[in-house]
C-alpha cells in the first residue's frame, strides 16, 4: 500500500505535467499558432514550423485563416496554403 506522501507526490507530478513549459520563442509561437487555429493535437508540428520558418509570416497566415468562416479544418487548410507557398517559391 503506497504511503500518503508518495500519493501526494504523484498528484503533484500529474498537475505539473499539465502546465506548459515554454523555454524558446519558437515554442511560444508554435503554441500560439495552435491556439489560433484551434488545433492543439498538432502543436508540436507548429512548434517545429516556427523553428524552421519565418515566425511572423506563420502567425500572419494563421490569423488570416482563422478569420475565414467557411474553412472547417483550419489546421489542414493552413498546411495546404503553407505547402502551396513553398512550391511557388
Amino acid at each position: 500500500m503506497p504511503s500518503i506522501q508518495s500519493e501526494d507526490y504523484l498528484e503533484t507530478l500529474r498537475e505539473r505535467s499539465k502546465t506548459s513549459k515554454v523555454y524558446q520563442k519558437h515554442q511560444l509561437v508554435g503554441l500560439e499558432i495552435a491556439d489560433i487555429l484551434r488545433d492543439q493535437e498538432h502543436k508540436s508540428l507548429y512548434i517545429k514550423l516556427a523553428k524552421e520558418r519565418n515566425q511572423q509570416e506563420l502567425l500572419s497566415l494563421a490569423k488570416d485563416i482563422s478569420e475565414r468562416k467557411t474553412v472547417k479544418n483550419k489546421g489542414a487548410y493552413f498546411m495546404k496554403v503553407l505547402h502551396a507557398e513553398k512550391r511557388n517559391k
